[in-house]
Formats: structure tokens, sequence, C-alpha cells
């Protein structure tokens, strides 16, 4: 049965055109073919990017980090709740009316408290700026060498100016050395990023990036394959044109040199709006469905291709939209925010209330079961209160008495300059 499926699998009337077979493309004469046993080697080469991705981050982002003076907010622990936690962990980190109602009687904690305690255990998954800091700069590095690398390999080629030239002589196009470790590279980058996927942080787009990942490993896979290698490497270096100017903005977000960020961004933006609205679609794409119906009739390995570059497409659209979100944020003169791929999903609003609550404690001191200690000031005024009325609520019947008193004097006050009015 598993003979049967492979056979079916690597059927050449679904992958290749009607007048080749896989037999075409061995190697003979001199000439050397792409290979599906050669995509094995990515996953180790994965593997290996991983270590090197963890090495980088230690030795060489985090002293970066310092040096910019890349600095983690202050975030005030949850106190440590049974209760809380096994609703957190099994049922929703975002609980609802009636179950922080029913934690409340459980926990013996007020409503207020069991918010507040669910809002700083959210906090404490939130990755760090340190952490969003090392990923960028890992990923700034990679696609940078990647964009300079592939321009490197490709500047000499006819193809690189002609996209006709992408199709002359195919099938039986060599292997060039550059273009086996242009794409084992690349491909073992991306598998890698699939792989740290649930470590990495967690963002805006984070179906998207990995409808991007998986369409992007299936892509440059199939085209190895079927010897779309030209096309593929125009493809991977359009893709890197753009994403390492992203990363860096990001990097300068995070150490707060916000003109510098915004100067960068605009630039990722025009680099973006050209190379995946513009080149993508009108010069890859028109070269991937057009030119090679002159060489063959459509089958279904083409339709699987470009369908793929389609989805990419659609992607680049759904990016583009938030890219000209930030860009009318910027002109309008609103702060600029990672509206791509930057944004966690804890609300901004819990943030702000997690700050001030760090503030008051660094002011105030430690907390209690989710309440703020009373200062010195507090404990003087409540006892002279309590001197006075003699119990708690005697503080507050007081207030009442005070604030009465107030109004009925504001109302008299309007009377009398009403009565002198009217005289």
């Amino acid at each position: 049965m598993l003979l049967t499926i492979y056979d079916w699998f690597w059927w050449d009337r679904l992958w290749l055109p009607y007048n080749l077979t896989w037999t075409d493309l061995e190697d003979r004469d001199g000439r050397v073919y792409a290979k599906a046993s050669d995509l094995w080697i990515t996953l180790p080469l994965a593997l290996l990017f991983l270590v090197v991705r963890q090495a980088f981050e230690l030795y060489v982002a985090t002293p970066l980090a310092n040096l910019l003076n890349v600095k983690d907010k202050v975030r005030l622990k949850a106190t440590p709740n049974t209760v809380l936690e096994d609703f957190y962990i099994s049922t929703s980190k975002h609980p609802k009316q009636l179950d922080i109602e029913a934690l409340s009687k459980k926990a013996g904690y007020s409503l207020r408290q069991v918010e507040r305690w669910f809002r700083r255990r959210r906090n404490q998954d939130r990755p760090s700026l340190l952490k969003k800091f090392r990923e960028a700069s890992w990923r700034f590095i990679f696609y940078l060498i990647a964009f300079i690398a592939g321009l490197a390999a490709l500047i000499d080629k006819p193809w690189f100016y002609d996209l006709k030239e992408v199709w002359k002589g195919f099938p039986t196009l060599t292997l060039l050395p550059s273009q086996y470790w242009y794409y084992m590279i690349e491909l073992g980058f991306y598998w890698s990023l699939l792989f740290s996927v649930a470590s990495d942080v967690k963002r805006k787009d984070f179906k998207e990036q990995i409808i991007h990942h998986l369409a992007t490993i299936i892509l440059i896979s199939f085209s190895w394959c079927v010897n779309y290698i030209r096309a593929g490497t125009l493809i991977m270096l359009v893709h890197d044109s753009a994403d390492y100017l992203l990363e860096s903005a990001k990097m300068f977000n995070y150490a707060g040199w916000k003109n510098t960020c915004n100067a960068i961004f605009i630039v990722f933006a025009a680099v973006f709006i050209i190379t995946r609205l513009v080149i993508f679609p009108f010069w890859i794409l028109h070269c991937t469905w057009v030119y090679p119906t002159e060489l063959y009739p459509p089958f279904f390995g083409y339709y699987f291709f470009n369908g793929l570059l389609a989805v990419l497409q659609l992607l680049h659209i759904f990016w583009a939209c938030l890219i000209l979100r930030m860009a009318w944020k910027f002109i309008t003169g609103n702060y600029v925010e990672d509206e791509r791929s930057d944004r966690e999903e804890t609300d901004n609003s819990e943030e702000g209330e997690e700050e001030k609550e760090a503030k008051e404690v660094q002011k105030n001191g430690p907390v209690s079961n989710g309440h703020l200690a009373l200062n010195n000031n507090h404990r003087k005024t409540e006892k002279k209160y309590l001197t006075k009325s003699g119990t708690v609520s005697g503080v507050s019947k007081t207030l009442k008495l005070t604030w009465k008193r107030a109004g009925l004097t504001g109302r008299i006050n309007a009377l009398r300059l009403q009565q002198s009015h009217q005289r």
C-alpha cells in the first residue's frame, strides 16, 4: 500500500510536463540536476540554526541589548493560588464575569483581586522586551546575509535582468553550486522558524505566519524537485529584500530610538510595497504563469506552483493593509506601532494598569493579597478619624456629613446670589 501511495505521489503526469519524466532529470553528460533526496539535509540544518540562534542571542544579541539600553518593564507576579492557577491552565486565561464570581468564592478573594490576579498571571507569560529584541536581531542578521548572498548569486545571471531567460532550456537546466546552497540554507531557516514557533513571540498575525512558513517550505521544496530553481531564487530574493528592514526597525523600537525606527519603517514600507505588490505580482507571477505555457500545456504541477504563489500574494496584501494603517498613523502624528507582527494579544489597557500598580508598589511598598499596603500618611489619617469617630464606619459617616455640609453651603450661596440679582 505504501509503495502504491509512493508511486502515485511521484507520478510524472502530476508534477512534470507531458513530455518529461523523472529519468530525464537524472545526472548525465556533466549536467547536475536537483534531487528530492537533497532536501533531507535541510532538517539537520534547521537544528543547526536553532543552536546557532541560541549562541547568537546569548553572546551577541544580549550584549547589544545592554549597549542600546534595552530594559524590561517592571511586572508584578501573581500570588501563588492553586484554584486560580488550575482555572488559568485548564479553562481560560480570560475568565468571564460568572467565572470570576465563582472563583472569588473558591479562592477567598474579592472580585477585584481575582481580576488583578489573572491580569498579572497573563503578564507573566508575556515575552520580555529583551526576548523580543534578541529575536528581532537574529532575524535581522539572517535576512540581511541571505539578501546579500542571494543578490551576489544572481547579479551576474541573465535571468536576473530578463525573466524569459528563467525558462530558456527548461527542463534541462543544470544546477549551480550557488543555487544549491541558497536553497538549502533558506529552506533550513524556514524549517527552524516552524520548529521554534511555539517558543517565539506570539504576534497578532500568528496564524498568517504559520501559513506563510508552510507555503514557503512547500514552495521551495516543490520548485527544487521540478527544477523551477531559477524562478525559486528570484522569489526568495524578492522576499528577503524587505524583511531585514522590518527587523531592524523593531530593534530600534525596542531600544527606544523612535525617530530612527520611524525612518527605517518608511524605507521598509516603500520597499515592501514595491517588491510585494508590484514586482512580485506583475513580474514574478507573470513569469511563472504566462511564459511556461509557451513551452508546454498547463498541468497539475503548474497550477500547484502558481497556487502557492497566489497564497503568498494574499498574505502580502494582508500585511500591506497593516503597513498602510501604520503609515496613516505616522502621517497623522500618532505613535507608530508594529501593526504587522509585533503586537501581543494582551490588551494595552492591562499593561498600562499593571505599570501604574508597579509604580505604586515602588512608592508605597509591597502588596498583600493583591492590595497595596497603606503608607504612613494613610495610617495617620485613618488613626485620626478612628480617634474622632471610634470605628471605620465612623470615618464614612464623618465624610458623608462633610459632603452634605458642603452641598448645603453651595445651595445657600446660590440662593443668595439669585436674590441679589433679583434686587
